[in-house]
């Protein structure tokens, strides 16, 4: 029997609106939650959730959303759902041009063979990368196209954000040729996979230089693609505005000094010492100190690059270790006076002591740098054509070349591995749209300017291994170099006597 509607209890009609609107706040409270637990657990190449790497200590990043709801709903949408949003941004694939030949790299790619050298004979595994995963910042891995990165650590401004961004233009740039590889990249400064400490087991970890005495494979650094801490734009457009700047002022009436500008305050022997060297009368320089918080503040006006060409000589002095400031010197056009320097990218190593830079001595600062001077007023023909050299040097330098070098660089190292790459479950698949959607506004500026498309010619043609010629290479530099040190040592004794 059942029981009578009248002893049915009911809820107060007064109070279902209470309830409804109590339980619509737990759910939002809840999601809002759930959105910002998975948001805090979420890494990514702007720097979320990251520690700065341990061996190159900087201050943690800030970021500029205005809440804490809003960074997360910006970090889970980027994520995870911005290379799904159906809106893609890359240009369909131009018909092909067998018409057009493809030309010969530039000599200085045959280093991409002495770089991989180490691992010709073993190979590179999978405990290569779990041992180089210790030195890493973060993990690429490209399968059938598509760019996975994995997060360890976070880099110093915006490197990691544009080192990746440049990997998917070349995927744009070549799609379909990049090859299935797993590679380790730290894109701090120094070198750290030294051959002595790793004689029985080289690692292959990517970053911007190397020296002799280490294994460390130089790449592309993220400048190519622009630097908006320091307004620098693209490299083709840079190029472009300095070599146009230098075209104002003839040789003959540059200011026949030595100039630098820069930051000496990076730990950087050369540079304190450099300091000393700014006398125009007796050392024949000017040296100036680069304030970049000041530039920021008054809009960088000072430190534009083109307007820096009006010296006939430019000195070039390493940082905490090699400096991206080598190409932009080298553009000018100036005769580039390039002080002992002990780190390489991956272009460098196309210079020629007397042929496209001058060799200044770092044990003799000063007196070295007014030797190169001195020598540049009694042989005016020959320092212009020097200075001429280094900026048709830079000027094959083109992005289609830097694009071509990794596409060589990362073809070889992919025919090193003996597995299969596959991509760890932590790692998140990014595209041009989540970069742009996790990038601030100033950033996804310069992002979109360095945007490429499908190149409608053959990337360059590698040149195979020789390790002969590198060596003859090597010993002809160094003599060069010895040979301008022993005329500075004749000059100064002459003066002695």
């Amino acid at each position: 029997m059942g029981l009578s509607p009248k002893n049915t209890a009911r809820t107060p009609s007064y109070l279902l609106p209470g309830v409804s609107a109590l339980a619509a706040f737990s759910i939002t409270a809840l999601l809002l939650y759930k959105v910002d637990d998975f948001a805090s657990q979420t890494k990514t190449v702007a720097g979320h959730n990251l520690d700065p790497t341990p061996w190159h200590l900087f201050p943690a990043k800030t970021f500029g959303e205005q809440t804490r709801q809003a960074r997360g709903y910006k970090i889970i949408h980027c994520s995870y759902l911005a290379c799904y949003s159906g809106t893609s941004t890359i240009p369909e694939q131009p018909r092909a041009h067998p018409s057009k030949p493809s030309e010969k790299c530039p000599d200085f790619f045959r280093w991409i063979h002495h770089d991989l050298e180490p691992w010709a004979r073993t190979g590179i595994s999978i405990s290569h990368l779990a041992e180089a995963q210790k030195y890493a910042a973060f993990r690429v891995v490209i399968i059938a196209g598509k760019l996975y990165v994995d997060l360890y650590y976070t880099c110093v401004q915006s490197r990691m954000m544009f080192t990746i961004w440049g990997l998917l233009q070349l995927l744009k740039r070549y799609p379909g040729k990049v090859p299935d590889v797993d590679m380790m990249f730290d894109c701090m400064d120094r070198p750290r996979i030294n051959m002595t400490e790793h004689k029985s087991m080289p690692l292959p970890l990517f970053r911007y230089c190397t020296t002799e005495d280490h294994f460390d494979i130089p790449f592309p650094d993220w400048s190519f693609w622009g630097w908006p801490e320091t307004n620098l734009r693209a490299w083709d457009e840079e190029f472009r505005d300095i070599k146009r700047g230098s075209q104002r002022i003839s040789w003959s009436k540059k200011w026949p000094r030595a100039y630098w500008k820069g930051n000496p305050d990076v730990q950087s022997p050369v540079r304190i010492e450099l300091l000393k060297c700014n006398h125009s009368r007796m050392w024949g320089a000017q040296i100036m100190r680069q304030d970049w918080a000041e530039e920021a503040r008054i809009g960088y006006e000072q430190s534009k690059l083109s307007n820096q060409c009006n010296y006939r000589y430019k000195i070039y002095a390493e940082g905490y270790a090699w400096s991206v400031s080598l190409k932009y010197i080298l553009s000018c056009g100036s005769l580039a006076l390039i002080i002992s320097p002990e780190y390489e990218d991956f272009f460098s190593r196309g210079l020629i002591p007397k042929k496209n830079y001058w060799p200044v001595s770092l044990n003799n600062l000063c007196p070295s740098i007014k030797y190169a001077v001195d020598w540049g007023t009694k042989h005016p023909s020959e320092a212009k054509e020097i200075g001429k050299e280094g900026q048709k040097l830079m000027e094959t330098l083109s992005m289609d070349r830097v694009y071509d070098y990794m596409l060589h660089l990362i073809t070889e190292y992919s025919k090193l591995q003996n597995f299969k790459p596959v991509p760890p479950y932590s790692a998140q698949e990014l595209c041009p749209e989540s970069l742009l959607c996790i990038a601030d506004i100033k950033q996804r500026q310069f992002l979109e300017q360095s945007t490429t498309f499908p190149s409608q010619a053959p990337p360059c043609t590698l040149q195979p291994s020789n390790s002969n010629l590198i060596k003859s290479w090597i010993q002809r530099k160094k003599k060069i170099v010895e040979d301008v040190e022993d005329m500075e040592k004749m000059k100064t004794e002459r003066r002695s006597n």
